[in-house]
């Protein structure tokens, strides 16, 4: 919370996301369970979810899971889109498609499961609302392009639904388990490597308005809201501070733009910037010694001031990255991490 604050604490917050397979191969490394890891990586963050509890009909021969939009996708984690239900509808089709009911998720499990974390680790909350992605899925990626400029009625039809699903669910889990979470944590990659997949003209009309619904509602319920975006966001960075956007992650430093002095510089004082320890490079290619060497250069730079959280320059540290190498991340967030240092 000092972090989101902009205040120096005792030290610099660490964070860990990790692919699934990562994961399981550092927990067999170090023989311990899933909290016995966290608490050796130093993980100050604990995540809670709503229940799914609405249909699940079987997936087609080719698909590896579904959206809560009916649109089924294929490949390693969440895949690729095997359809684009919405392409060639028209505005009133918009309407009457099978939209999703946040009666699909079920909150009353969240405060039992925050309980055992609470007021020990900040416990991040809400349903990961991808509006962008599910969008992208929906129209199809070139189709959506080029329907923001001939069809720009018909896209904000499609965004209103799909944010409203997101709000509609956050807004359940709030009002069931507000007490039990600090920080709305939400997911949208709106950068590419080299730079923006909308410039900030489309996305200042389509996207920015629905991202502040978010903003609003988490600060409604008094909680710091924090973005997940991968890529290049340095020239939307700007619109996301104007409407209140408390934290982003993670900051990719080889990415276009991303140079970390400049961030901290100029943005640093104004939104909290989470990650920036370089997965694509470092983590995967380097070794142990190099790895605390980047890790100290990172803090170095973020630290001041506070408005930093350490981690990974991107959410699942893959399972192709060593274990040594992530392991000499976090004992270096945590020696070099200290204020008093």
């Amino acid at each position: 919370m000092a972090a989101f604050d902009h205040v120096e604490g005792d030290r610099v917050p660490a964070w860990c996301g990790s692919s699934p397979e990562f994961w399981e191969k550092a927990r067999l490394y170090l023989g311990l369970d899933d909290e016995g890891l966290r608490v050796w990586l130093g993980d100050d963050f604990r995540r809670v979810y709503a229940t799914y509890v609405g249909p699940e009909p079987p997936l087609s021969p080719r698909a590896t899971c579904r959206t809560p939009f009916g649109v089924e996708r294929h490949g390693i984690g969440y895949g690729m889109a095997l359809s684009a239900p919405l392409a060639g509808a028209n505005i009133d089709q918009v309407h009457a498609y099978a939209w999703p009911t946040p009666d699909w998720f079920d909150p009353a499990n969240i405060t039992p499961d925050a309980a055992p974390y609470k007021d020990q680790y900040a416990i991040l909350g809400g349903a990961w609302s991808p509006f962008w992605h599910d969008v992208c899925d929906l129209l199809g990626m070139d189709n959506l392009m080029i329907k923001m400029y001939e069809e720009p009625d018909l896209v904000d039809a499609v965004f209103g639904h799909v944010t409203q699903f997101y709000l509609d669910v956050n807004a359940r889990i709030f009002d069931a388990a507000a007490h039990s979470i600090d920080i709305l944590f939400i997911g949208n990659d709106f950068g590419s490597q080299n730079g923006p997949l909308v410039g900030e003209h489309l996305f200042r009309r389509f996207i920015l308005p629905h991202l502040q619904k978010f903003i609003d509602l988490g600060h409604a319920y008094d909680k710091f809201v924090m973005l997940h975006c991968c890529g290049s966001f340095v020239d939307l960075l700007p619109a996301m501070i104007e409407i209140g956007l408390d934290g982003i992650h993670a900051v990719q430093p080889s990415c276009r733009g991303m140079e970390l002095a400049a961030l901290k510089a100029n943005f640093g004082h104004r939104i909290l910037f989470n990650g920036a320890i370089d997965s694509h490079h470092v983590l995967i290619n380097g070794t142990p010694d190099l790895v605390r060497q980047k890790t100290r250069e990172v803090l170095d730079i973020m630290k001041p001031g506070g408005g930093y959280i350490a981690g990974a320059s991107h959410d699942s540290i893959l399972e192709e990255t060593p274990v040594e190498n992530v392991l000499a991340m976090f004992e270096a967030i945590r020696h070099y991490g200290k204020y008093d240092a």
